[in-house]
């Protein structure tokens, strides 16, 4: 497995001879392309169709259990199975400045992963396909720039499917609760927006 996950990464890897605006076009969605999830959540949970709303932040809380317990996850592994990064053992090319941090599975692909799978199970198929499209991309991406190998990406998109299959069991056994909760102290906090009507109740 370990020699399939170097060929792979070595046939994808940027070389000294790759043009420069494929270098920059990959930094950008390496770097800036995940930014697409926070501004996501927020907005969901602020506005939308007043019909819709209740719908969207019921999302809004399965994705954030999803991801919490996706991250917690790969926190652990990390922790506990730590694996080098390729320009840490000298291999490939490196075009993304990074920390010689543990590599699999990759924080980004679960990230995107879990957001791509939670949007495609709980709001629409497109729009999970779409999300699931910027995944490819942002894995691609990281590979691409040597700060990453195929299967950190892999065990990010397993641990997506998990960790979404976590949220729905949670949210069966405290999901109305947590809601409920969230939603009290979303309209204290937010008490002058809302009244303003600048986001929604």
């Amino acid at each position: 497995m370990e020699a399939l996950n170097r060929s792979l990464f070595l046939w994808i890897n940027a070389t000294p001879d790759t043009p420069a605006w494929l270098i920059s076009l990959a930094t950008l969605v390496a770097r800036d392309l995940i930014t697409i999830v926070p501004v996501l959540i927020v907005a969901l949970w602020l506005w939308g169709p007043r019909s819709q709303v209740g719908s969207q932040r019921r999302l809004v809380l399965k994705t954030a259990i999803a991801l919490a317990c996706a991250l917690t996850v790969s926190w652990l592994i990390g922790s506990l199975y730590p694996h080098p990064r390729p320009f840490v053992i000298g291999l490939g090319h490196q075009f993304l400045a990074h920390d010689a941090t543990e590599s699999y599975p990759s924080n980004h692909g679960t990230i995107i992963f879990t957001f791509a799978i939670a949007f495609f199970c709980w709001h629409r198929a497109w729009s999970g396909v779409v999300l699931l499209a910027a995944g490819l991309a942002i894995a691609w991406s990281r590979i691409f720039l040597g700060v990453h190998w195929p299967m950190d990406m892999l065990g990010g998109l397993l641990l997506g499917m998990l960790s979404c299959l976590v949220a729905q069991v949670t949210w069966h056994f405290c999901g109305w609760r947590l809601l409920h909760n969230i939603s009290s102290l979303y309209r204290l906090l937010f008490a002058f927006p809302i009244r303003k009507g600048w986001v929604r109740e």
